[in-house]
């Protein structure tokens, strides 16, 4: 790969990164307006397997120790950076990958910068978004009916003693417009979720509410989700959404099973590492969340990678017992998921990061289809038909970007 030069400098703060974007290939990682934005492609790295994130993890920590990094900002982000996107799971056709930019563009806390690989002269410049367009997306492999005879068995089978909770996904698929711009789908979600991660890496794009894992500075964070409700349609029945979804044995079991299984990982890596002592409901602007909040410091040197390749997948998107539930996924889905429900984020120089779970997200592939992914957990009281009815909720982020 060879010695990569990079070089940082301060810039006044551009008012949004994502009229920078390129509208065919956006790289972006934002929320509540801050993060970092790419262009180009210095470096392309694609792994595949089941230990495609180690191997990630490894070839980055090869890369910084080749480089030569010139940063005088010196905050999480800026110098030499990585996208990275990567699949559920390890059979999937689509590959793994962590994209280094040619040039990067960040924002945060007021502080602007750009870096630049190799002296790129790409020229950054903010660009009037493209025509409007409007698809429709729907069913795609796994249909709502083969969705409520899945859950259906899932639930017979945890019934049986198979396993505790297993998440079921479904897919809906769509074509773009030639010459589609990208930016206009992004702009929707970042606007109408601000508190969400948008993101686009690789042809996958979406806001995803859940942060996997963030390191700065040896402080490690995470977001657990699991459970959810659809919000009401007055302040009323919002408050009541709300309270029953906090009190649901259902959702309280399915969210316990998520955060130990983040815990548990982290343990391994950090000290210290404690949980919100009880959920909160998370509002979004289509939803409830049961949330938890985990915090550590790091104990053994772990860098942002390494912590995803210890953490996915949590229960949050497999099931509990992990095994045991992916093994349910592919005999009851039927579809590959490709990168719904990996790691979706990036990785600085230091090994710090952050790292969303790739939900309320759609895949677009080379020849302009649109595949997009939603999910449900599924326990022993689940009902097919509210599980059906929380993957509509789930989609609409998505749907309503395109539509």
């Amino acid at each position: 790969m060879g010695t990569v030069r990079v070089t940082t400098r301060p810039i006044d703060a551009p008012a949004s990164l994502l009229p920078l974007l390129d509208p065919a290939r956006p790289l972006l990682f934002v929320r509540r307006g801050e993060g970092v934005a790419g262009f180009g492609e210095a470096l392309r790295l694609e792994f595949h397997g089941p230990d495609r994130i180690r191997e990630a993890a490894d070839a980055w920590r090869r890369i910084v120790a080749d480089a030569e990094i010139d940063d005088p900002v010196r905050l999480s982000g800026s110098g030499l950076i990585a996208f990275g996107a990567f699949t559920f799971a390890p059979e999937s056709d689509r590959p793994s990958v962590l994209v280094v930019p040619r040039v990067t563009v960040g924002l945060r806390d007021g502080v602007a910068w750009v870096t630049r690989v190799d002296d790129a002269d790409d020229r950054i410049a903010a660009r009037p978004l493209g025509a409007e367009y409007r698809i429709p997306l729907r069913p795609g492999e796994l249909s709502p009916d083969g969705y409520r005879e899945a859950v259906a068995e899932a639930v017979r089978r945890i019934l049986a003693g198979r396993l505790d909770k297993v998440v079921l996904a479904r897919d809906l698929a769509g074509h773009l417009p030639e010459g589609a711009d990208l930016r206009r789908v992004l702009v929707d979600l970042a606007l109408g979720y601000p508190d969400t991660w948008t993101f686009a890496v690789d042809g996958l794009i979406g806001s995803s509410p859940e942060t996997l894992v963030r390191v700065n500075h040896g402080t490690v964070t995470a977001r657990v989700l699991a459970g959810s409700a659809a919000r009401g349609m007055d302040a009323a029945s919002d408050h009541a959404a709300a309270l029953t979804l906090a009190t649901s044995t259902k959702d309280l079991d399915e969210h316990r099973y998520a955060v130990q299984s983040v815990l548990g990982a982290l343990r391994e890596h950090a000290r210290g590492v404690v949980a919100s002592e009880m959920p909160f409901a998370l509002k979004l602007p289509n939803l409830w969340h049961l949330a938890s909040d985990v915090e550590g410091t790091l104990a053994d040197g772990s860098g942002s990678l390494d912590l995803v390749a210890a953490l996915h997948p949590t229960a949050a998107v497999a099931g509990h017992p992990t095994e045991a539930a992916l093994a349910q996924i592919a005999e009851l889905e039927h579809l590959d998921r490709r990168r719904y429900g990996g790691p979706v984020g990036w990785v600085d120089a230091h090994g710090d990061g952050k790292w969303a779970i790739a939900l309320r997200s759609a895949e677009i592939g080379a020849d302009g289809t649109v595949t997009a992914y939603a999910g449900a957990g599924i326990v022993a009281d689940s009902d097919p038909e509210r599980e059906l009815a929380e993957t509509r909720l789930k989609f609409r982020p998505i749907v309503e970007a395109f539509a």
